[in-house]
């Protein structure tokens, strides 16, 4: 992995500890992982969206400023950090979080100058201005509601210098529930250092989708439509080709086919523990699916990316050291399986 498409540490390790969540390990939720709750532009974006993705839907109606952008999500993976150290402590969950802007800044690796705490503002401005409605399942449950990221916020200012002195949260219950059920992920540290916006999403994507499983598949159009990219794919695929080069996204790798135009995430903790210990493949030859496979397989598992399923497949024989005697009649099986389990996508 390169560090140099990376921003420099502007602060010192240390200073990560400024805040009161000593040892705090990045959160995130698994909701605005999966649909794109932030913009990608760096200019205000200020058109309404929805997206689909299936039967599920979200609309947002973002305010005078703009829809939040990617980098104001700093401000909410923060407070979701002091709640879940909160909660490691003993501390009751609550809704309301009390923020020191300087050790924000600091932690998300920002300056600390008078327009760090005006974009500052700016955040908030975004974050509480815009409303969504959603209709995402959850267990079972289709909720239509309106709501917003956050019920509000409370700003102490010095009056005579200008500088903010606290910030106070108060998270919406869809964040805070979240929380509550620990429907989490960890995000490594150099994540504040990712520079650009897809970057940020892209990264976000292969942590939802990769987790700590070896790798995970998109067909480069499905990650488009993921990403919540308002450009082109056309546009999109020029954006991902210094990132799939370049090899500096934390956690994973990426390796793409032109073929298959298929996208595939590898997690960077069995390349390096392959790398010490390799382990045998199997023959190529009993992995070989006939063409007419994948036709059937989509009919197997109706609305699933036929090639993310067949990259399963080959990813759960490895780990198990399964060779199938009739691998299309076994991978037809596993489609199967797995649709009957986890339904349309």
């Amino acid at each position: 992995m390169t560090q140099e498409h990376l921003k420099p540490i502007k602060h010192p390790q240390g200073d990560l500890f400024v805040c009161d969540i000593t040892d705090v390990i990045l959160k995130d939720d698994l909701a605005s992982m999966e649909h794109p709750f932030y913009s990608l532009s760096k200019k205000p974006d200020r058109e309404p969206r929805r997206y689909e993705y299936g039967d599920k839907w979200i609309e947002f109606r973002p305010s005078i400023k703009g829809l939040p952008t990617i980098y104001d999500k700093d401000l909410i993976i923060y407070a979701i950090s002091q709640l879940i150290a909160g909660m490691k402590e003993g501390r009751p969950l609550s809704k309301r979080v009390q923020i020191d802007p300087y050790a924000f800044l600091v932690f998300t690796q920002r300056g600390v100058g008078g327009r760090d705490y005006d974009a500052l503002c700016d955040s908030l401005d975004r974050i509480d201005g815009t409303r969504f409605r959603t209709n995402i399942l959850f267990e079972g449950t289709r909720t239509d509601e309106w709501m917003g990221i956050i019920d509000g916020a409370k700003l102490e200012t010095d009056e005579r210098t200008g500088k903010i002195r606290s910030l106070e949260l108060k998270l919406s219950d869809m964040v805070v529930e979240t929380v509550e059920r620990m429907q989490v992920l960890t995000l490594h540290r150099d994540y504040f250092r990712l520079s650009r916006p897809i970057e940020r999403r892209i990264y976000e994507i292969a942590r939802k989708a990769v987790g700590h499983d070896r790798s995970w598949s998109f067909l480069m159009p499905t990650l488009h439509q993921k990403s919540g990219s308002k450009g082109s794919l056309r546009e999109f695929r020029r954006q991902m080709k210094p990132i799939i080069e370049s090899d500096f996204l934390p956690d994973y790798r990426i390796e793409y086919d032109e073929e298959s135009d298929k996208v595939t995430f590898i997690n960077r903790q069995f390349d390096a523990s392959e790398e010490k210990a390799p382990s045998p493949a199997l023959p190529a030859a009993s992995l070989r699916l006939r063409p007419d496979t994948f036709e059937a397989a989509r009919r197997h598992a109706p609305g699933w990316d036929i090639y993310l399923l067949e990259n399963e497949w080959r990813s759960w024989l490895r780990s198990s050291e399964i060779e199938p005697k009739h691998p299309d009649r076994h991978f037809l099986k596993f489609c199967q399986s797995w649709f009957e389990k986890r339904g349309r996508p």
